[in-house]
């Protein structure tokens, strides 16, 4: 039996149920009088709506744990050998890491991925961009012809990776994405990963060595030589993979979520076209954010939000809800391209920032820009699916388009 204080009840919490995604205003009010935090039977999780104790929960590497990793290693231990690949792989990111090993794989990072160094990016990241939006039909596959692809060949770009091989990129986070996203690893099929960290592995190992011999003077070289005396060439490898995998699922999501919006919202597109696009774009991450929510594992004991979470209860920090929070937000279910400040979590904060918030929003402006410079109109084909996703947040299903 599940201890709650007397005042708080086990609530209906669902990410998964349509209107937490059609009306997230309404939605997360229904709560919010319960609580910043409640229990969730739908997840079998505490659910942390408050900003402020989202905030909180983000700085917390003592009480909270991301590790990821060690149950995997438990798992591995019954799967075929092939899996350990791919359990070696996420030992490398340091999402999936507490400290004292989650700082020693991110501070080496940190300068890497500085706003200095990303800005200098910006013409190869803009070329990039041109050569998608340039090959686009009249009618396209959102996400086969242009939200999957721009990240994935950016990052190729930025990581000095010749464009033949780009394309591979996206397979492979794909097929690791069954391994990332399960909320349950026991019930994940390593079938599905194990190719693909293969493959990772030796691309990048001889990646890192090229680097060595021949810099590329790209993110790659910075990679290399600011990160390579302080990291083992394995952690380095799973540093790249990090790289490919959260750049492109997150952004690729980005792109898929606002491309839908825009397909149904005609004076969206006129404002985005005449507005200050990098303070649109923050509501836009606030709003249709990819980043939904992200799970912890309670490593002590305590108090939180007025709840008692014991060890090895889940916990969900729910960006959705606190990006929501009146508390923080003025008019927090509208939708304004024009609000500054704008301190929504879709990056995280404090200890488990994303450090490529820099570049994804540098390709999304760039992406938008070159969209709203060469189209005047955006027509579904079809009706636009919805957003879906716990963890990610995305429309998933096929959205077409038609450019004009």
């Amino acid at each position: 039996m599940r201890f709650q204080l007397p005042s708080v009840a086990v609530t209906d919490i669902d990410l998964n149920d349509p209107a937490s995604i059609d009306d997230p205003h309404s939605y997360w009010s229904r709560y919010r009088d319960m609580g910043p935090v409640q229990w969730s039977d739908a997840h079998r999780a505490w659910v942390v709506l408050g900003h402020v104790e989202l905030s909180e929960a983000f700085r917390d590497g003592r009480l909270l744990s991301a590790d990821r990793v060690t149950p995997l290693e438990r798992v591995a231990a019954h799967r075929p050998s092939s899996f350990a690949k791919v359990v070696e792989l996420l030992g490398g990111w340091m999402v999936f890491r507490d400290p004292p090993l989650h700082t020693h794989l991110r501070d080496p990072m940190r300068n890497v991925f500085t706003p200095r160094r990303v800005a200098t990016l910006e013409e190869m990241v803009s070329q990039v961009v041109d050569e998608i939006v340039d090959g686009l039909d009249d009618v396209i596959d959102v996400r086969e012809d242009f939200a999957g692809p721009l990240p994935a060949w950016v990052i190729a770009a930025v990581l000095g990776v010749e464009a033949t091989e780009r394309d591979r990129f996206q397979g492979w986070s794909n097929d690791l994405a069954t391994i990332v996203f399960a909320t349950d690893p026991h019930t994940t099929a390593p079938e599905q990963a194990t190719a693909a960290a293969a493959e990772f592995s030796d691309f990048f190992q001889r990646l890192i060595e090229r680097e060595r011999a021949e810099p590329s003077e790209t993110l790659m070289t910075a990679l290399v030589n600011g990160a390579g005396d302080q990291l083992s060439d394995l952690e380095l490898v799973g540093a790249c993979t990090l790289i490919l995998f959260a750049g492109h699922e997150t952004t690729t999501s980005l792109l898929m979520n606002t491309m839908g919006l825009l397909a149904t919202r005609r004076d969206l597109v006129e404002a985005l076209r005449v507005g200050e696009l990098d303070t649109a774009l923050e509501e836009l991450l606030r709003v249709l954010g990819p980043t939904r929510s992200m799970y912890r594992k309670v490593a002590v004991a305590h108090e939180r939000g007025g709840q008692a979470l014991a060890v090895d209860d889940n916990v969900l920090l729910c960006v959705a809800a606190a990006n929501h929070d009146p508390d923080v937000f003025d008019e927090p279910g509208r939708l304004k391209l024009d609000r500054d400040p704008n301190p929504h979590l879709t990056f995280g904060w404090g200890l488990h920032h994303c450090l490529g918030a820099h570049l994804a929003r540098l390709e999304a402006r760039l992406a938008l820009k070159a969209l709203l410079g060469r189209y005047r109109t955006f027509e579904p084909v079809g009706p636009v699916p919805p957003i879906e996703g716990t963890v990610i947040s995305s429309i998933q299903q096929p959205l077409r388009v038609k450019l004009s």
